[in-house]
């Protein structure tokens, strides 16, 4: 069965021959079950991207991140979101990154050797972050 969403609600269109009789409760179901995946994608919380920019400074720069380091920026990010950051500067092992923390985006990535006398802008927070 196809259906079409109507002012932000989805009814059932049938086809040639299939009868949709009053109080079939199939348009209910659906609208519950469309409730239900949209109240879920809201609760869930996108996940950190790697802009195209930040790649290929990573590249050029020779510096590889684990998925442990990923899950390490990341929960890095989580926190500075929480404090109501927007952009953030994270420091972590000898490299820095600049993220958009609203966004969810690592923007660039400086190694030790390229952040020496560096200035870092359009930032509200730094964090030093551990390794796990």
């Amino acid at each position: 069965m196809a259906y079409k969403v109507n002012n932000g609600r989805l009814y059932p269109v049938g086809g040639a021959g299939e009868k949709r009789g009053k109080g079939s409760g199939v348009a209910k179901d659906v609208e519950g079950s469309f409730k239900q995946i949209l109240e879920n994608a809201k609760n869930q919380k996108p996940e950190m991207k790697v802009s195209a920019h930040a790649a290929r400074r990573l590249e050029q720069r020779n510096l590889k991140l684990t998925e442990r380091d990923m899950k390490n920026l990341e929960k890095a990010m989580d926190k500075v979101e929480a404090k109501g950051a927007r952009e953030s500067l994270l420091l972590y092992k000898e490299m820095a990154f600049v993220a958009s923390v609203r966004n969810r985006t690592i923007i660039t990535a400086v190694g030790q050797r390229d952040a020496k006398e560096n200035i870092f802008t359009n930032i509200d927070s730094a964090v030093i972050i551990d390794e796990d």
